[in-house]
């Protein structure tokens, strides 16, 4: 398969968590791809949770529930091991739909709510750290192009 140049930040659909342009960074620095979530519970073998948070223009408050998941250690970069809940999910980039392992995170201090990893972006991505809002420019592209016929 050949590789698609991504950038630095872009912005990616979650079609199973119906979220659509949401900012993404790329960080080759990181393995796994983790997603901000807010009220991570888990109750009778399930992860209840909500995406986003309320100062994103997208935030709807709705509760999520996930019956597969997994409980992971990762390494944040300062050092410290969290437990975390990771699901599967898919994201769109490119017109296409892969599939992607997230780790359930609260991100809200952070400047994105997903960061994709190695993990999902070898043999598939090379990054070019010159670039920004590749997949999402495409997408807007071909949105006009086809509103147009």
């Amino acid at each position: 398969m050949e590789k698609i140049v991504i950038g630095r930040f872009d912005k990616a659909d979650f079609p199973a968590l119906n979220l659509n342009d949401i900012a993404v960074k790329i960080d080759t620095g990181a393995y796994t791809s983790s997603i901000h979530c807010e009220n991570i519970i888990e109750k009778d073998n399930e992860i209840h949770c909500s995406f986003l948070d309320e100062e994103h223009p997208l935030y709807d408050g709705k509760e999520i529930i996930f019956e597969d998941y997994d409980i992971v250690f990762v390494r944040s970069s300062n050092g410290i091991i969290q437990k975390r809940y990771q699901v599967q999910s898919n994201i769109r980039l490119f017109g296409k739909t892969f599939k992607i392992s997230l780790s359930l995170s609260d991100r809200q201090e952070m400047r994105y709510p997903v960061l994709i990893g190695r993990k999902f972006l070898t043999k598939k991505f090379i990054v070019d750290t010159e670039l920004t809002d590749v997949s999402y420019n495409q997408k807007v592209n071909e949105d006009k192009n086809s509103v147009k016929k």
